[in-house]
């Protein structure tokens, strides 16, 4: 398994395929990834612990909720921003196709 620190919190890749990668990742309360899209990448969210908010455009305003069992798929150029609430870390397992460097942020809390 490989850890992988991130200003958000971190992520584990537990399987990575020439088809496939399967991650664990953790955001600690009040962070966010970036806004972002993937031009090939498509993945498959399960929320397995606290709440997961989910931007799906630019406007910080609109926002879903996601609870623990939850599901959520992302197709490619789909745009998308996963954080957790501000009381608690929420933690992911993601299961997707195998291009892990096929990211486009459109904004991002930490200058990336």
């Amino acid at each position: 398994m490989k850890r992988v620190d991130k200003p958000w919190g971190y992520e584990e890749i537990w399987a990575e395929t020439e088809k496939y990668v399967a991650k664990r990742m953790l955001i600690r309360a009040g962070q966010r990834m970036s806004l972002q899209y993937h031009e090939i990448k498509e993945e498959t969210i399960y929320v397995t612990s606290g709440l997961l908010v989910l931007w799906e455009d630019k406007n910080d305003e609109e926002f879903r909720i996601l609870k623990e069992g939850e599901v959520y798929h992302v197709k490619p150029k789909q745009i998308h921003r996963f954080g957790a609430d501000l009381t608690s870390d929420t933690v992911l397992i993601e299961v997707s196709t195998p291009e892990l460097d096929d990211v486009v942020r459109l904004a991002d809390d930490y200058n990336r």
